[in-house]
């Protein structure tokens, strides 16, 4: 059975109402955190929170070119926080300077998000061919937002251990 339009609006609010409490919580967790906490470990060996921040930002920034929003904001990020492990010796932007990238990308993530209509949510993104696309529909953009906000979840509860 296909989704009716108001299925479809009501199915995008609720992903959309839970990507924006993700990023509240975010936001929240990094607010009360010292850049002392955020520069420890998370557990013994494991990353820190300031690499968990950075990841976030990175992941985040990616986003719009995948769901076709521009380009990236902030490329240089991707080899210190996501192709290199925290220990991997590059030296990292501050923590201040991270959270205001985190700002940025989120601000024009917003913008997007708020004016793309709802047929755009379920049209394909731009890492999947359109052979692809044809065989796994659900591979669009709205997935891209469920996939990134449970990413942010995980990252979310690493963070908390950092209280």
């Amino acid at each position: 059975m296909e989704p009716n339009t108001t299925q479809q609006e009501l199915f995008i609010k609720m992903v959309l109402a839970a990507w924006e409490s993700q990023n509240k919580n975010l936001n929240n967790i990094l607010s009360s955190l010292t850049p002392e906490q955020l520069s420890k470990e998370i557990a013994p060996g494991k990353n820190t929170g300031t690499y968990l921040l950075g990841h976030l930002v990175a992941i985040s920034d990616a986003m719009l070119p995948i769901l076709d929003f521009g380009e990236k904001l902030f490329p240089h990020l991707d080899e210190i926080f996501i192709q290199s492990p925290d220990k991997g010796g590059a030296e990292k932007p501050s923590i201040t300077e991270l959270k205001g990238c985190l700002e940025v990308v989120n601000k024009k993530l917003t913008e997007h998000i708020q004016s793309a209509g709802s047929t755009e949510w379920f049209k394909k993104h731009k890492a999947v061919s359109e052979e692809d696309f044809a065989k796994e529909p659900h591979r669009n953009k709205l997935n891209i937002i469920i996939n990134r906000t449970n990413h942010m979840s995980y990252h979310l509860g690493q963070l908390i251990l950092l209280k």
